[in-house]
Parts: structure tokens; C-alpha cells; sequence
């Protein structure tokens, strides 16, 4: 849906407004992160089982879990001194979405300018 307003054009003013989607996007251009959601693919796992393969500090991957934490792409369970994370498909749901709102935009542009141009084709 196309708006103007004072002169700006919005394709979504509500992703536009979304600091929820801004933080999903942040979280998954981390390819740290990124590992860290295909490994949780296999069910939920301590923050210590998810450290031990990478090459970076316990620290560096508890700061990669709060981003994910707070992005609403993975959720904590705390067991006793264990901490337990899973991940929360429905936050990639939304993202998904907005992407998939977009590639249908795009897709209905280019099958309009396909028409148009098989149109001018065929009276020339």
C-alpha cells in the first residue's frame, strides 16, 4: 500500500514503525547468530553446549543470545544454574511475511511491465 506523507513516500508505515522487525533484521545479519538459530534447529540447548564449537568467548556468544533474546527469536529457560534456549519461530513468522510482502510487490511490478512490453511488442 503506497502513502505520502508531508511528502515522504511509505511502501508499509507500519514495518516503518516497527522497532520489532528492526531488531529481527539486526539479530539475523550476524552470521554468529545466524549459527547459533541452526543449531537450536535441533531442539533446545544450554548457552554452554552453544559456545563450545565457536572460536569466540563465552561472553561474545552470551552477547549474541541477549541479541537474539531481545530481537524475540529465542527464548531462555533458566533450570536450576543451566540456562536453556529454544528458538520462537513465530518472531521469524514476521519477518517472513514482510519479506514475502515485499517479493510479491516486486513480482507484480515486473509481470505488469512484462505484459506492457508483450503488448508493445506485438503492436509495432
Amino acid at each position: 500500500m503506497l502513502n505520502v506523507l508531508r511528502g515522504r513516500v511509505s511502501f508499509n508505515d507500519m514495518v516503518e514503525d516497527s522497532p520489532s522487525l528492526d531488531r529481527v533484521y539486526r539479530a539475523l545479519a550476524d552470521p554468529t547468530r545466524r549459527r547459533l538459530l541452526v543449531t537450536l534447529r535441533e531442539g533446545e540447548a544450554r548457552i554452554t553446549d552453544l559456545a563450545a564449537p565457536l572460536t569466540i568467548s563465552f561472553a561474545a556468544v552470551a552477547r549474541h543470545v541477549a541479541a537474539l533474546e531481545e530481537a524475540g527469536l529465542v527464548q531462555r529457560d533458566v533450570r536450576g544454574r543451566e540456562h536453556w534456549l529454544s528458538v520462537r519461530p513465530a518472531t521469524l513468522h514476521d519477518a517472513e511475511a514482510w519479506i514475502a510482502e515485499q517479493t510479491d510487490f516486486w513480482e507484480g511490478r515486473a509481470d505488469a511491465l512484462a505484459a506492457h512490453l508483450e503488448q508493445r511488442r506485438r503492436t509495432a
